[in-house]
């Protein structure tokens, strides 16, 4: 990566936040809307401040980088039973300069979620007593005499069914909406963003289920390429510093090396 492929890729990262933004969105724009305090998160001052640090975090990774490309490692040499990727799809994958591509989406996906939680947590239909998700379960569970149930799977309305009989809704509605402003947060401060955006994916599963589209489809689309990107998507932000930290499964992070190394010498 040069410094005049960082600049591109800056503007292509604006121009996706921007395309995000207008096409799947409503009045994100608008100066009419610039400060909402009812609605904290949809204001446009949001949208403008969002913009205005993928160009500034673009700018700083261009200045990092040489004018030139330097020459690149040789390959090591793979196996017969190792299928190879692509070049490009690696390093948007896995390279750290490439996370400025990752921002607008993580950007875009955060504060749909936490404009969406910042909804329920002031509502008291959601936090009091989840009588709103109730209504939204026994919407979903209904069979019409005409035309299709929103449900097309019979074992999960059962399984919501369940839920209503036994007043789920009391403690899961609050857990919803906490939970969508703790994905938005993560989301677009960029902290353990493969896992966030898992639990983010996991949602717009199960409102799918229950037949509600909306936002959704896009969301859970985003969603599966952040938690592909886990590695770099959160590079630009607390993940820079979270994943060396806490490391992986395979490769102990700076927490788990202690124990690691005691744990290997106690089996030497």
């Amino acid at each position: 990566m040069t410094q005049r492929g960082a600049y591109i890729l800056t503007a292509a990262s604006a121009g996706l936040y921007l395309f995000l933004s207008w096409a799947f969105a409503d009045g994100l724009f608008s100066f009419s809307n610039f400060w909402n305090s009812d609605e904290i998160t949809s204001s446009s001052l949001f949208t403008y401040l969002l913009f205005a640090v993928i160009i500034v975090a673009g700018i700083r990774v261009a200045q990092t980088l040489p004018e030139e490309a330097a020459t690149e490692a040789p390959r090591p040499q793979s196996t017969p039973e190792q299928i190879e990727d692509p070049v490009f799809w690696r390093k948007l994958l896995g390279n750290v300069h490439f996370a400025i591509f990752w921002l607008p989406i993580r950007f875009f996906v955060g504060r749909e979620w936490l404009s969406a939680g910042e909804h329920k947590v002031r509502d008291d239909a959601w936090m009091d007593g989840g009588a709103a998700l109730q209504g939204y379960w026994q919407g979903a569970v209904a069979v019409p005499e005409q035309g299709r149930p929103s449900i097309t799977y019979g074992w999960y309305r059962d399984f919501l069914q369940y839920m209503l009989d036994h007043e789920w809704y009391s403690w899961f509605g609050p857990l919803i909406a906490v939970g969508e402003v703790l994905i938005g947060v993560a989301l677009i401060v960029g902290a353990l963003v493969g896992i966030s955006a898992f639990f983010g994916t996991l949602m717009n599963f199960n409102f799918q289920l229950a037949g509600s589209a909306s936002t959704n489809p896009v969301l859970f689309g985003l969603g599966v390429f952040l938690i592909l990107a886990w590695k770099t998507a959160g590079y630009i932000g607390l993940d820079r510093y979270l994943l060396p930290y806490l490391g992986a499964p395979w490769r102990p992070g700076v927490l788990f090396e202690g124990h690691h190394g005691v744990e290997a010498a106690s089996t030497a």
